[in-house]
């Protein structure tokens, strides 16, 4: 009878063992998409502060071009 338990329990086992190792590499599969996203993401938010800081400097140089006194203007004052 033991023997008979232990016959059933081995080849339940191995369809177990199957499915919980394709568990197993799916979720690795999903967790590795998921890094490359968010690597991606990280990368795109990178460009755009590199694109902000660009855009911000130039606005900033344009100020100080706008409103630097001529020196015309200062003979008036």
């Amino acid at each position: 009878m033991f023997e008979a338990i232990a016959i059933v329990g081995l080849v339940m086992a191995v369809p177990i063992t199957a499915i919980i190792t394709d568990h197993k590499r799916r979720m690795a599969k999903i967790r590795g998409e998921s890094i490359r996203e968010e690597i991606e993401l990280e990368k795109l938010k990178q460009q755009n502060f590199i694109i902000e800081t660009e855009k911000m400097k130039l606005e900033l140089e344009k100020m100080k071009l706008d409103y630097t006194p001529a020196q015309s203007d200062i003979m008036k004052v």
